[in-house]
């Protein structure tokens, strides 16, 4: 017999048998049960409830198929669009298909199991024992109770809720709620069939409003007639008024917009903004990449692009890397759009997270701000995507399922037939090659916007610094023209991209290093609590003097971190205001914004940081900027270190003289003759790409191929390396075998290059490709391996890192 039935994505699902798995829908079910709905169905042998969602509906025999068992959701969740993103996620990024639907969806909108019992009427409770009697007793005169409940009332484990349930003294049944409610006020209205009566004169206040008003809150209520809850609540109980619940959104950015003014552009932005509108209307999915230098007005465009967007009615998506520098772009487009803009990022509370997805969803917003989480904003039509900053690394999820957001937004510009625009001063290799090649669209910005001209920048050999008996954070050089910064009170942004006091503890006698026992890295020193802490799995001990090993006193403290640096321009500088903005001091929801807005009004002198400091932000008043340690990430095994290097030091640079006064930089470094530094002060970005486009074409690097890391994991060295080597033979036969047509680089297997991290060995191979169908089916079958407890293997397709 054939009727309508389901293919439904399972959650929880494993690797290797992640499917669709078909299920009939019962006819009670049928008007519910719609693709993008989540489901509960039975699954295995035991019929074990699980949660899925709902991929497709269609006509199938039903016979021998399993039913669903209810529906979750009301509306659906994921729409056509999103369901095939699912879908092209699962197939290129080595994913199951609930991981790319967990991805899509707020936390607060997932559901809880909940199981609870009630009391079986007809059961002999003298078959029982004592405790079991207990709780068999209760639910018999309160009825059904959850689980949860039961054993903290009465202690008990488990086994006893099971052992009632098997004897049928109890039923049991499973149930899923929402982890975060909707927010909801109380309102009321007047009810058309109220009872005759007197009213007090407050009530008739009350009365009186609602007749004006229609409904209203009963917090609006009380705030415009001064009466108290309790008379709301009498008029309720008389049936004079109605009380519903509404929904409101949890969010607090403005709703009236005050920045109307047409925006003015230069001749160079404005034939910039003229070629994206032609390829925004010609409805064909083109992708753009708007390279230009620092301060160059590359917002001005955003703007303009989302009023095109915005007055032909379509959404608008606006990406960037860092959380930090969320809450100056949400001010201007507050300012310019105010209740249309929601807000996306890890940093803000499960319901305002929950809420900006509805707003999205019910056409409440049009425009989502955010990190990279914002790509899977749930439009229904999906205009415009700009990606500032598109180069950087944050843009690549690290955990399962590990996208790119530049690739998903590609993929959802293809399908809505929009523009998407990638910007930034030093574009990635990928994206650049591409612009140049003709994929892309390129247009350039050569020049400052307005009266900001770029700033004069000078090398400093700290070698020389240390010749000369100078062996803190600043150079004399670096520390005359701070004194003179705050002399004019102005302001100054110092980069040191290292957080932490001092970067490792080391013993002056026998060389014993401090490190992490659950990870292969040194421990890093926070004198804010004074102690040892690692930055990989979090681990931390106090700080001791002496030496575990050998006993003596001579524990040394080395290297530079961004609390030392604060320490010292206390020191130097006593009376002046420093902020540090780094993961330590930014700990708390809001700190970031709260502390940028601090610092453009003036209330800090200095802003130290990390390389959430060196983009995207905009400080009229900085007039200089210093580089702390310019050589620390320019000389790591990653094939990406000279360009992210380059970028980091072209990013910071600008951050000066972005208002009326010229500013100044100085690059502190222990190589000075540096072609890349050099090129970094030019901000010659021309320049550094022709060199490193030849290096990765000489040593087969992105964008000459793609990079596909293949990782494993285990509490066991041996077994993660016998993992590892398995898939290797696995690529080998298959490769001679039937896909000799794929043609492969394997650098290793190997350790990783920090083999232990969370007490997990990792055991890697690099393998340089070309990341089409047929390779990830060979790869599909050689990582289909029997894996033992405790032990995991990983998929990274172009990986942002392969340290």
């Amino acid at each position: 017999m054939n009727g309508l039935v389901a293919e439904v994505a399972l959650k929880g699902a494993t690797f290797a048998f992640d499917k669709l798995y078909t299920y009939a829908i019962p006819p009670e079910l049928h008007s519910k049960a719609l693709k993008g709905c989540r489901v509960t169905v039975p699954f295995g042998r035991s019929n074990l409830k699980k949660q899925g969602i709902i991929f497709n509906i269609c006509n199938g025999e039903l016979k021998g198929l399993k039913k669903l068992s209810s529906v979750t959701d009301e509306q659906p969740i994921l729409n056509e669009e999103l369901l095939l993103l699912c879908k092209y996620m699962h197939e290129t990024l080595f994913c199951t298909y609930y991981d790319a639907v967990s991805a899509m969806l707020p936390a607060g909108l997932d559901f809880k199991a909940v199981t609870r019992y009630t009391a079986n009427t007809e059961f002999l409770p003298s078959l029982l024992n004592e405790t079991e009697k207990e709780v068999y007793t209760f639910l018999l005169q309160n009825g059904e109770t959850d689980e949860q409940k039961l054993k903290t009332l009465f202690s008990v484990t488990i086994d006893v809720l099971d052992s009632l349930s098997e004897k049928e003294a109890v039923f049991k049944s499973d149930d899923y709620k929402r982890k975060i409610g909707d927010a909801t006020q109380k309102w009321v209205r007047i009810n058309e069939n109220a009872p005759e009566g007197k009213l007090t004169p407050r009530q008739k206040e009350v009365i009186e409003l609602l007749n004006t008003v229609g409904s209203a809150s009963v917090k609006e209520i009380c705030y415009f007639t001064g009466v108290s809850v309790s008379v709301i609540d009498t008029l309720i109980k008389k049936d004079f008024l109605i009380q519903y619940e509404k929904q409101v959104f949890r969010t607090s950015y403005s709703k009236t917009p005050t920045d109307t003014h047409e925006i003015s552009l230069t001749p160079e932005q404005q034939t910039a903004f003229d070629g994206m509108l032609n390829l925004y209307n010609s409805g064909k999915g083109a992708v753009s990449l708007l390279y230009g230098i620092t301060g160059s007005g590359k917002t001005q465009v955003y703007l303009k692009l989302t009023d095109a967007a915005i007055a032909s009615g379509r959404g608008v998506m606006v990406m960037v890397p860092e959380i930090s520098l969320t809450p100056q772009l949400i001010s201007i487009f507050t300012a310019r759009y105010g209740d249309k803009i929601a807000v996306f990022h890890s940093a803000m509370s499960m319901g305002k997270r929950l809420d900006e997805w509805k707003r999205i969803k019910t056409g409440a917003a049009r425009i989502a701000i955010g990190t990279r989480s914002a790509v899977f904003a749930p439009f229904d039509d999906l205009g415009l995507i700009i990606i500032d900053e598109e180069q950087e690394h944050t843009y690549k999820s690290e955990k399962s399922p590990r996208f790119h957001a530049r690739e998903l937004a590609a993929f959802r510009i293809a399908y809505h037939k929009g523009l998407l625009c990638l910007a930034s001063a030093t574009p990635s290799l990928e994206s650049y090659t591409k612009a140049v090649s003709g994929k892309y669209s390129l247009f350039t910005l050569k020049n400052r916007y307005g009266n900001a001209v770029l700033p004069e920048v000078e090398t400093v050999n700290m070698l020389s610094e240390l010749k000369n008996g100078n062996t803190g954070a600043l150079s004399n050089t670096l520390y005359g023209e701070i004194d003179k910064v705050l002399a004019q009170q102005k302001q100054a942004i110092l980069l040191l991209n290292r957080r932490g006091h001092n970067t490792y503890i080391s013993c002056a006698e026998c060389g014993y290093i401090e490190t992490c026992p659950n990870c292969s890295v040194s421990l890093t020193y926070h004198s804010a609590n004074e102690r040892l802490m690692c930055h990989y799995c979090g681990y931390s001990k106090k700080a001791e003097k002496i030496c575990p090993e050998c006993n003596s006193e001579h524990m040394k403290f080395s290297g530079l971190g961004t609390q030392k640096a604060e320490e010292e321009l206390k020191i130097l500088f006593p009376k002046a205001r420093i902020l540090r903005l780094d993961a330590d001091s930014t700990a708390s929801r809001d700190s970031y914004s709260e502390y940028l807005t601090d610092f453009a009004n003036g209330k800090y002198d200095i802003l130290l940081g990390t390389q959430m400091v060196a983009k995207g932000l905009d400080f009229p008043n900085v007039t200089l900027v210093g580089v702390l340690g310019a050589d620390m990430a320019a000389y790591s095994e990653d094939y990406r270190s000279f360009e992210r290097s380059f970028s980091l030091l072209t990013q910071v640079v600008g951050r000066a003289g972005r208002g009326d006064t010229a500013g100044k930089a100085i690059i502190q470094t222990l190589n000075p003759d540096s072609e890349l530094i050099e090129l970094a002060k030019q901000q010659d970005y021309i320049g550094f790409y022709n060199q490193e486009i030849l290096t990765r074409k000489l040593m087969v690097y992105p964008p000459y191929c793609d990079i596909c890391m293949v990782c494993a994991q285990s509490l066991s060295r041996n077994i993660a390396e016998d993992t590892i080597n398995r898939i290797f033979e696995n690529i080998k036969s298959l490769i001679n075998g039937e896909f000799s047509t794929v043609k492969l680089i394997i650098l290793g297997p190997s350790p990783a290059a920090v083999p232990k991290v969370n007490n997990r060995y990792r055991y890697r191979m690099i393998i340089k490709c070309r990341n089409n169908n047929e390779f990830r089916k060979m790869l599909r079958k050689a990582i289909d391996v029997k894996l033992l407890q405790d032990t995991s293997v990983s998929v990274d397709i172009n990986p942002e890192t392969t340290i």
